[in-house]
This record gives structure tokens, sequence and C-alpha cells, in this order.
């Protein structure tokens, strides 16, 4: 699984963003700019031995990877929870679940959702908002 991001100069900084995880960081150089993003998600997600992978592609598209997939998962949910101002237990009523916890073994990383299930908690944290799904063009 990866993210889609952009990376483009302003004045004499190279910013990137990655739009799906709300988050975005600068450098030097575009080469400094992509060991930043994976600098913030991997201190982000904030788990020991989580590594990121930038993979940059052409005009200023690039796409981040992960060791753990679960985790990258788990850094979208909590990411667009706290951008909606939800609790867990919000996020989980939204869910339709009867425990906070039902929601929170997806957000922590404990267990990786089927693609249906992953649409299903988005939309919980993120009402209106779809996840688009791609065929990656990078290598």
């Amino acid at each position: 699984m990866r993210f889609h991001g952009k990376v483009y100069k302003d004045g004499t900084f190279w910013l990137a963003e990655i739009p799906l995880l709300d988050a975005m960081t600068q450098g030097h150089t575009q080469k400094d700019v992509y060991a930043m993003v994976a600098d913030l998600l991997e201190s982000l997600a904030n788990r020991s031995g989580f590594k990121v992978n930038v993979h940059p592609g052409k005009h200023g598209d690039f796409e981040v990877s992960s060791n753990d997939p679960r985790i990258l998962i788990s850094l979208l949910l909590r990411r667009q929870r706290e951008k909606s101002g939800l609790s867990l237990s919000e996020a989980a009523e939204r869910l339709g679940a009867k425990s906070r916890n039902a929601y929170a073994r997806y957000e922590q990383g404990t267990s990786m959702p089927s693609l249906e299930k992953l649409t299903e908690l988005y939309q919980a944290v993120a009402p209106g908002s779809d996840i688009v799904l791609h065929n990656s063009m990078i290598a």
C-alpha cells in the first residue's frame, strides 16, 4: 500500500505534501525533502522499527510506503479522526460499534482492515470523503 504525495519548489525550499495524511514538510533540496517526508511519518507514527520508503516519480509526484502497512493505515485513521475533532468513542459510535475498542484496534495498528472495512473506518472519521485507489506507476 502506498499513499500519493506532491513535491514542488517554493522560493528556496522544496515542499512535500501527502494530502491523505494531511501532512506537509520541507527541505533545501528535493533529496532533503524526501528524507524529511520519511522522518515526518516515522515520527508521527512513533513506533519502534517502523520505516517509511519514499518513491520519487515524475512531474512532482511521489509515493510513500512502509515496512508495516498496519501502522501506515493506523496513522491515516488517527490523523483523519483528529482532523475531524472526534474522540475514539465518537469514531466508534459513527462506525456503529458497541465499544471504542472495535475502532481503536485499527487505529492502534493491531488489526489490518480489509478494503471494505478500511472504507467504513475512513468514512466514520472523514464523513463525505473517499479513499481513491489508483495503480502505481512509480517503480
